[in-house]
């Protein structure tokens, strides 16, 4: 039985790489320090790829400065994020439905990417009167959360959901007015 999910599976991580591998052969197509990533200056994601000597380039959007505590007590910046690739989400732990889902894909990378010393994971927490310290602990060795390389982070409820909307653009145009 064992045997089979291997043959099942070794195609498909084939087919992943060799698109993988495709998409870094075209991102590296561009020349004159055209950069390999694009930017995503407003809510509705268009991509913008943008060079470092081009004039849009001052003005390109950034995720604002945070500060916030982690679930071992810690605090954590946006500082301990520079230099370093995340990926990012919001949730909460009591969320039945959708959160549960993020956080098994969250897991997946975490334990795909666990030798890469660049990739971190941040949750933010959108209910922090619940989700404690202490609670965000337990959540995470509950899902076997490895809290060097994966950040679950409270604080400030107003300050969550601007960084949600305005940086993160986490609810599109709709979100850029909302208050909380």
């Amino acid at each position: 039985m064992a045997s089979l999910k291997l043959k099942v599976a070794f195609p498909l991580r084939i087919n992943i790489g060799i698109l993988f591998y495709l998409w870094i052969i075209s991102c590296s197509s561009f020349k004159d320090k055209t950069p390999t990533l694009p930017f995503y200056n407003t809510a509705d994601f268009t991509a913008e790829w943008i060079a470092e000597n081009d004039t849009k380039h001052k003005d390109i959007h950034t995720i604002d400065t945070f500060t916030m505590y982690n679930q071992l007590g810690h605090v954590f910046t946006s500082d301990s994020l520079k230099g370093k690739i995340y990926v990012a989400n919001f949730f909460f732990s009591i969320c039945p439905s959708i959160c549960p889902k993020m956080a098994n894909n969250f897991k997946l990378l975490q334990d795909r990417f666990e030798i890469s010393a660049g990739l971190n994971l941040v949750s933010f927490s959108v209910m922090p009167w619940v989700d404690t310290v202490g609670k965000l602990k337990v959540y995470g060795e509950n899902l076997g959360i490895n809290p060097t390389k994966w950040h679950l982070l409270t604080g400030n409820k107003e300050r969550i959901y601007k960084l949600g909307r305005q940086s993160f653009f986490a609810e599109k145009k709709e979100g850029l007015t909302k208050d909380s």
